[in-house]
């Protein structure tokens, strides 16, 4: 469950940036399109926000799990993305695409330039497919991203929003091309109910053998043919949406801990702690002090 408008509306300003770090596709800072809702696989690409910032500070965010694709590209290096198996640096020379559903933290506290772009795309890579995608930019791919930063650097009318809209289409059919990315055939549209059914019904109770029967599939046919499509059991999936909701907001509200537990659809407070720090490494306390460090509480 989101917090609602009116609850938003009650955040303090600073911590508004928090808000496009986890669930949300909108950060508050870039310009946005379409939202979070859309069936994806109905349409080849959904571009939700594309941003450019010239000096971007505090990129400190622990146990990112989004529901859809982060595109990141910075001017100067200094920042990276840290994932269980390494560090990624970002720089001029990569291009970081991270799907979605993927853990991993950001780092970085000086002021960088960086452009980004949230998208939701249909297809699923490869199981052996190497995360995050480091892909060494082009010069096709240089020339899109910074006509969109000058785009973005500016005040921005209709026209101008179709032209970033179009460049982002552009920018991410050139990469989702690329050689060095490799894809799995077209995911069944049983699965991909089961996904949906999970990103909207997290906060109810799910059970494994229950997607399975949606899926119309025996317990142990729908185990194996999920792990392929998502790379995770389902059960782990459930726990990885939930935790990523508590995650929000844990850093974007100042509720207690069994209300956050209840809306992110854990029972009981306890367990929400116990599966919090298995999926991140550390309990939902540590993960508020660090998320809200050096902001109204």
């Amino acid at each position: 469950m989101s917090v609602s408008a009116r609850e938003l509306a009650n955040l303090p300003a600073q911590r508004w940036s928090e808000l496009g770090a986890y669930g949300s596709p909108f950060s508050g800072t870039g310009m946005e399109f379409l939202p979070l809702g859309a069936k994806p696989e109905e349409v080849e690409l959904l571009i939700h926000e594309a941003g450019y910032l010239p000096r971007r500070p505090h990129w400190d965010y622990q146990n990112v799990f989004s529901p859809f694709w982060r595109l990141y590209y910075d001017l100067r290096p200094g920042h990276e993305v840290v994932f269980a198996h390494g560090r990624f640096p970002l720089g001029p020379d990569r291009i970081i695409l991270i799907p979605d559903h993927q853990l991993f933290h950001t780092a970085g506290t000086q002021a960088r330039p960086k452009f980004w772009v949230a998208f939701s795309c249909p297809m699923h890579l490869a199981p052996d497919q190497p995360i995050p995608l480091q892909i060494r930019p082009a010069a096709t791919e240089r020339h899109l991203i910074h006509q969109m930063i000058r785009l973005l650097s500016h005040p921005k009318p209709e026209s101008q929003r179709r032209r970033v809209y179009h460049c982002s289409l552009a920018l991410l059919h050139v990469l989702l091309g690329r050689p060095e990315t490799r894809w799995q055939m077209e995911a069944p549209r049983n699965l991909l109910a089961v996904v949906r059914y999970v990103e909207e019904r997290y906060a109810s109770p799910i059970y494994v053998a229950g997607l399975a029967q949606l899926a119309c599939m025996s317990e142990g046919a729908f185990r194996r043919s999920f792990k392929t499509l998502r790379g995770t059991s389902p059960a782990r999936f459930i726990a990885q949406t939930r935790v990523r909701e508590a995650a929000h907001l844990l850093a974007t509200t100042g509720w207690d801990m069994s209300v956050i537990a209840d809306r992110a659809g854990f029972p009981n407070p306890s367990y929400f702690s116990r599966v919090f720090k298995r999926v991140t490494g550390q309990s939902p306390a540590e993960f508020r002090t660090r998320a809200t460090k050096g902001l109204p509480r």
